[in-house]
Formats: C-alpha cells, sequence, structure tokens
C-alpha cells in the first residue's frame, strides 16, 4: 500500500525532519506526521527510532544521584559493594549500587519502549525526569547522521575477508605473469567483478598486487622522431593515406619494425590483422629493403602466392626506409603482383594504431633497451604465442588466436607457425624469454 503514497520513494530532507521535530514536541503521532509528508507511518518510526539522540547523563538532580535503581525510594541497603567495612551511606545515594547490588533494577520509562521512542514532547520537564537514558530527537542530528550513512553505505567493498583472500590469490599471481585485468576477467568468470571494479581494488591496495605491476599504469615516455624515413617522395604516388581510406576497407595488414638495443643490429619486423587482432613478428638480421623482401618471400613459398594474396592484399606501414621500395615488395616471387602497400603521413604513427598496441604488449617481454642478439625466430614465435592468447576486449572476451582460427582457417595458422597458449599459462614478462644480453 505505501507504494500507492505519491513521493513516499524520495528520501527525507532536513525540512521534513525538522518538521517531524517540532510535531513531536506537540504530542503528533506517527500517522498524523506520515500523512502530512506523504510518507508511510513506518518510515517516520524507523526514522525517530534510528535517528534519535541519546542523553546519558542529562542533568543529575537531588532525587537521582546518578543511581537508575526502581527500588532507590525506599531500599534501605548499605554497604552493598563490601569494599568498606564502616559504611553509613545508603546504597540509594551511591552510584556503585548499579553494577555491585543484585537486586540493582534498571528504571525503564515505556514512552521510549514504544511510540514516539523519544521524549519530545513529554509533559514532565527534562530537568525534573530521574530516567537514566533520555532520547530526544534532533531534526539536524538525524539529518548528520543521515549523510554520513548515506556516504558509508557506498565505502568499502561488499565481501569477506576470506572472498577478497580467495580473489587475491587468483589475480596477484597472474599479474606477476604479466596478464591484465581484463585477461585475468575473461579466462576467471568466477571473480564475478568488472575491470573497473579490478582496477578500483589493486589501487586501494586490497590485493597483494599493486599498481606499479600493472604494465599499462605507468606513463609512456615522449616518442623520438627517427630521422630514417623515405626519401624519394615518388614511392608515395597513389599510395598515401588518403588513396587509403578512400578504400574503406574493414580489413586490412598493419606492418612495422622494432628495433634492438644500439649494441645489435637485429630486429624484429611485425605484423597485425586489424580485424582479427592476430600479431605476427618475424626476426631479420639487419633493417633493410632486402631483409624484408626475404620474409614476404619466405611467406610466400609457405603459404602460396594465391593464398598469399588474399591474406596480405592491403598492407599499411609508416614511411621508415627499410619499406621504401614498395614495388618489389608488391610483387611476388612468380610476378604477380601480390599486395598493395600504402603508407601513413608522416609523424602520425596513429593511424596504425592496432600494430602500435600490439607494440607494448611486445615491450612487456622485451623492454626497450633489450638486446635482440641473442634471440631466436623460435623465441619470437614463443612470444607471439603468448600475445595472441590474450583476449580482446574489441574481440568479445576472444583471443585473436580463435579469431583468426575462424576467419583465416587453420592452414594459415601454421604457415605463421602460431600455436594457442592456455590461458593460465600466459605470461607476458620478460621472464618468459631467459637469454643473455
Amino acid at each position: 500500500m505505501s507504494k500507492y503514497i505519491p513521493g513516499n520513494q524520495k528520501h527525507l530532507t532536513l525540512n521534513d525532519r525538522i518538521y517531524i521535530e517540532n510535531e513531536l514536541s506537540k504530542g503528533a503521532t506517527f500517522k498524523d506526521i506520515a500523512a502530512f509528508l506523504c510518507k508511510d507511518p513506518t518510515t517516520i518510526s524507523k526514522e525517530v527510532k534510528s535517528r534519535r539522540l541519546s542523553d546519558w547523563y542529562h542533568k543529575g538532580t537531588f532525587y537521582n544521584a546518578k543511581n537508575f535503581c526502581v527500588h532507590r525510594y525506599h531500599c534501605k541497603k548499605t554497604n552493598a559493594c563490601g569494599k568498606i567495612m564502616l559504611c553509613g551511606i545508603k546504597c540509594t545515594s551511591c552510584p556503585t549500587c548499579n553494577q555491585t547490588c543484585k537486586d540493582f533494577e534498571k528504571e525503564r520509562c515505556c514512552r521510549l519502549d514504544k511510540a514516539p521512542y523519544v521524549c519530545n514532547g513529554c509533559p514532565m520537564k527534562i530537568n525534573h525526569c530521574t530516567i537514566a537514558h533520555k532520547y530526544r530527537y534532533d531534526a539536524r542530528f538525524a539529518d548528520r547522521k543521515y549523510r554520513e550513512l548515506l556516504s558509508s553505505s557506498r565505502a568499502g567493498i561488499n565481501m569477506t575477508r576470506h572472498q577478497l583472500h580467495q580473489k587475491d590469490q587468483i589475480v596477484t599471481p597472474l599479474i606477476a605473469q604479466g596478464q591484465s585485468p581484463y585477461q585475468i576477467l575473461i579466462n576467471h568468470p568466477e571473480l564475478d567483478m568488472s575491470v573497473r571494479s579490478m582496477y578500483t581494488y589493486i589501487d586501494k591496495g586490497l590485493f597483494t598486487a599493486r599498481n606499479v605491476d600493472l604494465k599499462r599504469q605507468a606513463k609512456f615516455k615522449p616518442r623520438k622522431c627517427h630521422k630514417t624515413q623515405i626519401k624519394d617522395r615518388e614511392v608515395f604516388t597513389n599510395r598515401t593515406y588518403a588513396d587509403f581510406c578512400s578504400l574503406e576497407l574493414n580489413s586490412y595488414v598493419q606492418m612495422d619494425t622494432v628495433k634492438s638495443s644500439r649494441d645489435s643490429q637485429k630486429t624484429l619486423l611485425t605484423m597485425i590483422f586489424t580485424e582479427e587482432k592476430l600479431f605476427l613478428a618475424f626476426l631479420i638480421n639487419r633493417c633493410t629493403k632486402g631483409t624484408v623482401r626475404a620474409v614476404f618471400d619466405r611467406l610466400e613459398k609457405r603459404m602460396g602466392t594465391y593464398e598469399f594474396t588474399s591474406v596480405f592484399e592491403n598492407i599499411l606501414t609508416d614511411r621508415g626506409f627499410e619499406f621504401g621500395n614498395p614495388e618489389e615488395l608488391e610483387t611476388g616471387i612468380t610476378g604477380i603482383q601480390r599486395s598493395s602497400i600504402y603508407y601513413c603521413d608522416p609523424m602520425r604513427s596513429g593511424q596504425k594504431g592496432t600494430i602500435e598496441q600490439a607494440h607494448t604488449m611486445l615491450r612487456m617481454i622485451l623492454p626497450k633497451g633489450t638486446s635482440f642478439e641473442f634471440l631466436t625466430q623460435w623465441d619470437v614465435n614463443l612470444i607471439v604465442n603468448h600475445i595472441n592468447s590474450t583476449p580482446r576486449e574489441s574481440l568479445d572476451g576472444k583471443t585473436p588466436y580463435d579469431a583468426a582460427l575462424e576467419t583465416l582457417g587453420e592452414d594459415v595458422l601454421k604457415a605463421f607457425q602460431l600455436k594457442p597458449v592456455s590461458p593460465d599459462e600466459v605470461n607476458l614478462t620478460p621472464k618468459l624469454i631467459r637469454f643473455k644480453k
């Protein structure tokens, strides 16, 4: 029935509470107050009883020397505590009677045990009342108490220590392996929390893992401009980013290179399929036009010219000098055009942002400054397998390997030498590859 009362679903305001205080002082009933405020009488009753203010020891009187026993008016006991041998003082005037006397019964007021539960509106003056516990309803105190409860009810976490410990045993080891919160929650739905909640728990120190263990929490350093771009501008004819956008492609391949430290000339040629988010990496001894062409030729031999043409039909890359001979990359070993190369605008790496995001995952395993001198293609394939076994939010929780298996097929993945990795074994830390620097 209370749901049919207009305005009953709204919280009480300070003005409402002031009205309640004034009406209680006049002796009004909860039903009358509720009718005026368009609330249920139970709402007013709960409000008064839960937010009443206690006046303990409000004022001592001559009849109540802090003794709250109902028998104090006719009690003639002396030395009930037994501490003083020659004590002639009656226990009725001694406050220790409340704790030591076996016949002590606390004086209670029936007005506080039932409606209105407070001393507001009581005909007896409060200075003459001998009840120990006095309760009164104060509108401003009740409103402040309501505001504090409104704030504290939304603070903290809604789980026990045992439940938090169980979640921590799953989350912390996987974060130590370099897995992201999204990846952990996709593989462990029993955690029953959102990605934002996991970041919040880690930030507040509720888990053993800390913010420093999250790779993406760290700020990126400003990017440096490499003076190794293509100088011959004629190669960009009909291959600019504007020409690429005119094709309106949904699925294509982005290509880039990842350099080693200065003491090594080895480089990683990286590719990624934008729709499946499938990441590829190939180790080349030097970052030159010939080594990039050699990777293309090797893939074409494994896959076949027709399959290579359908998979690598359109490629978007930057203006690095290693991609400065597009005609050789576009022409296959049989002389047939196998792909089309397009270039991003200068200093616009965001135009191929998919592969740049994949590089951040690669740098979790191979941090900047790491030498590739002792890397092998087998090591690179292992890294790529762990990256492709990481669930992506853009794929609705699927891994790039599973998405590519549906679209590209198993034969293509075998030609790329890719294998899936079980969810709990995915490791995106330098511990995955151990070699001498």
